[in-house]
């Protein structure tokens, strides 16, 4: 059964239960398939408890005082103003809390007892058998902009149409052709990456063929999903101090004569950015690449597991390296969270980075000492975040920082959270702005400053 028929046949609107979701931090894959056909386990425990969804669904939509929420779920208001400082900064809006916050999901994150809601997942999921880990948020944005490929009767009754064309942008290694993917196994299109040659005229299959000739091809595919890379170059604005190639410019115009057929022909193009801020403005107009969806670096609990999930992926139980893992606990999330918390604003390319050289190094010192009981100490750990934060350069923190000022103005209200704990940590790489003095004597030719 799909979620939104679910959701008529119970009155909780969709909306409600994807933050209900969240907010008590089910696994996805025990409640919905990627393509939102619900699990047993989640309709079940959705049919037998309607009257708790629903109450949950009109306590999230009204605007409430601290007071209101303490009095709802019976809590002093003094650990109610914490809890909500502490998970939710940001959401004070003229004395009332916004309607996205939920009385009971504050009282979940204090320590409520909701037995009853995970009696039914009775087993924390293992990271080898979800989909993708973390970005709950990200998944139900995605989906709602998604909603007119899924549910037909959004063009019928509100004359939504599918999007034409999607900018994923987010800085670099943060997993926007993963996104890609998803947008395609979403929808059930197929995904096809559109090679930079493809822009002028290259031999294909060996034929010869322009782009032009490349797109009347693909609208020709039953459902095609053209992932197009550097997205922000090739569709850059065009200002008489920037020299932009020739290609790109053939590129622009013959993606802008196009578009308007591509929903008609079963045709989504994602561009994939690092920023959005010099792509021009008649790419962005209505009907075009009209929606843009952030890719945020993973936060601090997201940074753990795909850690935890990078390490242990594929491992055998009687594996050596599952073995050492095992016995210093780093089969557990709690082992990787203070190496994690020194990784701020890390992309997932830098984490991957990090287990590989980790698991170099384990291998290195297991050959050496023969000993599967090796601790995993500070040594191993910080050995091999100095290899990761080889590509936490001052480029890399830039584009970072561009790619805030986008969200912020582009998907400030969707991604408040995300937006805020992004913007704390990169802070703490500019704590210390002003040159400081050397120490020491000075070299012949060298002058004081």
């Amino acid at each position: 059964m799909k979620l939104i028929k679910l959701a008529e046949e119970l009155s909780v609107s969709a909306e409600a239960i994807k933050q209900f979701i969240q907010d008590f931090d089910l696994e996805l894959v025990d409640c919905i398939s990627t393509n939102f056909e619900v699990k047993e386990d989640f309709e079940k425990f959705a049919r037998e408890n309607v009257d708790f969804l629903r109450l949950y669904e009109q306590d999230l939509d009204k605007n409430k005082t601290l007071e209101q929420i303490a009095e709802v779920i019976n809590q002093p208001k003094d650990k109610v103003e914490k809890a909500i400082k502490d998970n939710n900064p940001n959401i004070f809006d003229n004395g009332f809390f916004k309607s996205s916050i939920s009385s009971y999901g504050i009282d979940n994150k204090m320590g409520g007892n909701y037995k009853f809601v995970y009696d039914y997942f009775g087993h924390k999921t293992s990271l080898q058998q979800r989909d993708f880990i973390g970005y709950k948020d990200l998944f139900f944005y995605t989906s709602a902009v998604l909603e007119p490929f899924l549910n037909p009767q959004q063009i019928k009754d509100w004359g939504i149409n599918k999007p034409a064309g999607i900018i994923l942008y987010g800085p670099p290694g943060s997993g926007k052709i993963f996104w890609a993917n998803k947008i395609a196994e979403i929808i059930g299109y197929q995904f096809k990456e559109v090679k930079k040659h493809y822009l002028g005229t290259s031999f294909i299959d060996g034929n010869e063929i322009n782009f032009s000739d490349f797109l009347q091809t693909m609208m020709k595919e039953n459902k095609m999903l053209l992932f197009l890379e550097d997205f922000d170059e090739i569709m850059m604005q065009r200002k008489a101090e920037k020299d932009i190639a020739s290609c790109n410019l053939e590129a622009q115009e013959l993606i802008l004569h196009y578009i308007g057929k591509f929903e008609k022909e079963g045709v989504l193009m994602v561009g994939s950015a690092n920023s959005v801020s010099e792509i021009d403005e008649e790419i962005l107009a209505p009907g075009r690449f009209d929606v843009m969806i952030p890719i945020f670096p993973p936060n601090a609990s997201e940074r753990s597991e795909i850690i935890l999930y990078a390490m242990t992926r594929g491992l055998e139980e009687d594996s050596l390296l599952y073995k050492i893992l095992k016995n210093n606990k780093a089969d557990k999330l709690p082992f990787w969270h203070d190496v994690s918390s020194r990784m701020k604003a890390f992309s997932n390319t830098m984490l991957i980075d990090f287990t590989q050289s980790l698991k170099k190094r384990i291998k290195n010192l297991y050959q050496r000492t023969r000993n599967e009981k090796l601790k995993i100490d500070k040594n191993l750990l910080n050995g091999a975040l100095r290899d990761a934060t080889a590509k936490l350069t001052e480029e890399y923190l830039d584009q970072v920082a561009r790619f805030l000022a986008d969200a912020i103005i582009n998907n400030f209200e969707e991604f408040h959270f995300r937006i805020q704990a992004l913007k704390s940590e990169l802070e703490t790489y500019k704590i210390v702005e002003q040159p400081r003095r050397a120490i020491g004597f000075h070299h012949s030719g060298e002058k004081e400053e």
